[in-house]
């Protein structure tokens, strides 16, 4: 169970900024937040998503992050931003964003991922 005093099991963040981190990148899938591919990942994007989301393996640990969900400030609410990351998980069952970019790999449409 997450609260203040969980620890980090994947990185460095705190869990305020893993919750967060979190929302940010559910926020991205639901097009709540747009973010421009970033330059690598035009070029290595389409590789990336065969790799991370074409097979059964779970995500690798310490895999880099885009920039625009990076969480610097280490300090917040984390039981609102637990209860909001929650929320956002459930509206993906009514999710109408058929088709949306990804900071990192591109266009990725509904059918290519089970969100």
């Amino acid at each position: 169970m997450l609260n203040e005093n969980s620890t980090a099991q994947w990185g460095k963040m705190n869990i305020y900024q893993m919750l967060k981190h979190c929302t940010l990148y559910e926020e991205m899938l639901l097009g709540k937040k747009k973010f421009k591919q970033i330059f690598l990942g035009r070029l290595f994007g389409k590789i990336a998503m065969k790799e991370l989301i074409g097979n059964e393996s779970p995500i690798k640990r310490n895999l880099p992050t885009i920039p625009e969900i990076k969480v610097k400030e280490d300090k917040g609410n984390v039981a609102s931003e637990k209860q909001y990351w929650i929320t956002l998980i459930e509206e993906h069952a009514h999710c109408s964003n058929a088709e949306f970019v990804h900071a990192f790999i591109g266009k990725i449409t509904r059918n290519k991922v089970a969100i």
